[in-house]
C-alpha cells in the first residue's frame, strides 16, 4: 500500500479550531464508555489448538481480516483522470476498506430502454476518463459499468454491496424513458413541474387524481400500471439473476420509509401513490418477496434511508410480520453543509452529540436487526488545515462511538475523494484531495481501522498446544517456530 507522509499538527493547532465545548461534549467519561463498549461488542474471546509442535512455543497472532465492515463506494473506479490517481484509489480497496457499494443506479444502469449497461466499453475505460476534459459532463460519471467493479473487487476478496434495486428518486435512479410511458393527457391534466425529485411533487396537488385512492388511480391508468409492474420486475431481476451469486448484500428498496410515514404504503394496490410520483404498489414489500425469491438464502437484503424516525422503526416491524426476510437495517448520515462541521466544532447543538447517538440507535436497534451505517459524508469546513482538523476530529469522535455499538455491523464512508461527489454536494467531502493526496482524515481513519481495531499480540502455547487471547472478530493467522526451526502457521476465525 501507498505510504503517504502524515502531516504535523500540534496539539495547539487542534485546540485553536475544536471548541472547549465541543471537547467536554466527547470527554474523558463519554470516551472511556466508548472504548468499554467497543471492548465489550467488537471483541471475543477465543481458544484454540495447535499441533503439538507448538507446545511451549510463542505464537505470533496476527489479524488478517475483520468481520466488522469497513467501506467505501467504489463510484470513481478509473476515472480520476491519471494512472497513478486511479492506483491509489483501486488500492484502497482490499487495504484500508473491505467492503465496496456499487453503483446500480437504474437512469445510468439503463438510458436506453432495453439496454443495459453491464459490460465494459471504450467510454468505461481508464483511457477515456485519462483524455477527458470535463469528466464531470460525462452521464456516466460516478457510475462504471457494473461488470468490470465487480470482477475487480472479487479479484481482491472484496465483499460487495449492490446499491440500490428500486428507488423512486427520478434525479438518480428512476429513468426519464419510464416517465414517459405516462400518458400524455395524465401529464397535460397534472401540470407536470419537475423538481427536485422529479415528476408529480409530494401531494398530487392539483392535479385531477389527488382525491382518488391508489386503486382508483391504478384504473384510470390501467395501461401504464401494467406496465410499470412487468418493467421494474424485469429491472430488478435482471440484475438479480447477473450478480446474486457475486454480491454479498443489496439495498433492496432505498428510502421508501416517509412513503411509508404518509400511509401510502397499501398492502394489495396495484400503485402507489409515492411522494416521488406514480409507483408500483406496495413497493416495498413486493421487491423484498421478489429479492428473497431471486437470491441465494446466504444473500443479505437491506433496507437503506436518512428518514430515521420512529416510523422506519415501524416500517421494519411491518415487513418483517408480514414475511419479508429484511436481513440489515441501513442509516445514512450526511454532513452535507461545511457549516454544520463548523457548528459541531464550535459545540453547538447536533445530532450527532454523544446521548442523541446512543438514543437513536438504541431505537434503531429495537428492530432486532444489524445495522448498516451505508452512506457517511463529513466535509471539510474550508480547505485549509483547519477544515481539515475539523473533519479529521469529527470523522474520530464518530467512527468510534458508531463503532461501539452493539447492533452495528457496518459503517460505508461515501464520497473517498474530494470534487467527486454528486451535483450540489460538498466539493471536499473526501479523505482524498483531488489529486489523491490524503487529508488528515484519511490518517484518522486508517489508526482507526488498520491499527486501533485490529489485533496483533504473541502468546505462549500450553503444553498441549493450546493458544487462547482476546481480539476483534475476524480471520487471524497463528505461526511459529518449531524447535527445530520450521515455520508454521495456522489460520482460525474468531467470531
Amino acid at each position: 500500500m501507498t505510504t503517504y507522509k502524515r502531516p504535523t499538527v500540534t496539539e495547539a493547532e487542534i485546540q485553536a479550531v475544536l471548541s472547549a465545548t465541543y471537547r467536554e461534549k466527547w470527554n474523558d467519561g463519554v470516551q472511556r464508555k466508548i472504548d468499554a463498549d467497543i471492548e465489550k461488542n467488537r471483541k471475543a474471546d477465543g481458544l484454540f489448538r495447535l499441533p503439538q509442535d507448538a507446545a511451549g512455543r510463542p505464537v505470533r497472532v496476527e489479524q488478517v481480516s475483520s468481520d466488522f465492515i469497513y467501506g467505501a463506494h467504489i463510484f470513481n473506479y478509473n476515472q480520476l483522470g491519471d494512472p497513478e490517481s486511479n492506483r491509489r484509489y483501486r488500492e484502497l480497496y482490499g487495504e484500508l476498506f473491505n467492503s465496496a457499494t456499487i453503483a446500480f443506479y437504474w437512469k445510468t444502469l439503463e438510458p436506453v430502454e432495453g439496454h443495459p449497461r453491464f459490460e465494459t466499453s471504450y467510454c468505461d475505460t481508464e483511457a477515456f476518463w485519462n483524455q477527458c476534459k470535463d469528466p464531470k459532463s460525462q452521464p456516466h460519471w460516478r457510475r462504471p459499468s457494473t461488470d468490470m467493479v465487480v470482477e475487480f473487487c472479487r479479484s481482491k476478496g472484496i465483499r460487495l454491496h449492490g446499491h440500490t434495486l428500486v428507488w423512486g428518486n427520478n434525479t438518480w435512479q428512476y429513468p426519464d424513458w419510464l416517465i414517459n410511458k405516462i400518458p400524455f393527457d395524465y401529464l397535460a391534466k397534472a401540470k407536470l413541474e419537475r423538481g427536485v425529485y422529479g415528476r408529480l411533487p409530494g401531494g398530487y396537488a392539483g392535479e385531477p387524481f389527488q382525491d382518488m385512492t391508489a386503486e382508483e388511480m391504478a384504473d384510470a391508468l390501467p395501461t401504464f400500471t401494467d406496465q410499470l409492474h412487468s418493467i421494474f420486475f424485469r429491472h430488478v431481476s435482471e440484475i438479480l439473476l447477473r450478480y446474486g451469486t457475486k454480491i454479498s448484500s443489496w439495498d433492496v428498496v432505498n428510502e421508501s420509509a416517509t412513503d411509508f410515514e404518509h400511509g401510502v404504503m397499501v398492502p394489495g394496490s396495484r400503485l402507489c401513490k409515492s411522494w416521488y410520483g406514480p409507483m408500483p404498489g406496495d413497493y416495498t414489500y413486493r421487491f423484498f418477496k421478489i429479492a428473497e425469491s431471486l437470491l441465494p438464502a446466504s444473500s443479505k437484503l437491506n433496507i437503506n434511508d436518512y428518514n430515521l424516525s420512529p416510523a422506519y422503526n415501524a416500517q421494519v416491524k411491518d415487513l418483517i410480520e408480514r414475511g419479508c426476510k429484511v436481513d440489515i437495517v441501513g442509516t445514512q448520515m450526511h454532513l452535507f453543509n461545511p457549516q454544520e462541521c463548523k457548528d459541531i466544532a464550535d459545540g453547538k447543538d447536533s445530532h450527532l452529540d454523544p446521548d442523541r447517538v446512543w438514543s437513536l440507535y438504541e431505537r434503531l436497534g429495537q428492530t432486532n436487526r444489524p445495522i448498516h451505517l451505508s452512506e457517511i459524508t463529513i466535509t471539510s469546513p474550508g480547505e485549509g488545515l483547519q477544515g481539515e482538523i475539523i473533519q479529521a476530529a469529527i470523522l474520530r469522535n464518530m467512527y468510534r462511538i458508531w463503532f461501539s455499538l452493539k447492533p452495528m455491523m457496518g459503517i460505508t464512508w461515501w464520497n473517498v475523494v474530494d470534487d467527486c461527489g454528486a451535483p450540489g454536494e460538498p466539493s471536499i467531502s473526501g479523505i482524498f484531495k483531488r489529486n489523491m493526496e490524503p487529508k488528515l482524515a484519511y490518517f484518522a481513519m486508517k489508526d482507526l481501522i488498520c491499527k486501533e481495531w485490529r489485533t496483533n499480540l504473541t502468546v505462549e502455547a500450553d503444553s498441549d498446544g493450546q493458544i487462547g487471547f482476546r481480539g476483534f472478530r475476524g480471520d487471524y493467522r497463528l505461526s511459529w517456530t518449531t524447535a527445530d526451526g520450521v515455520e508454521q502457521s495456522k489460520t482460525v476465525h474468531l467470531s
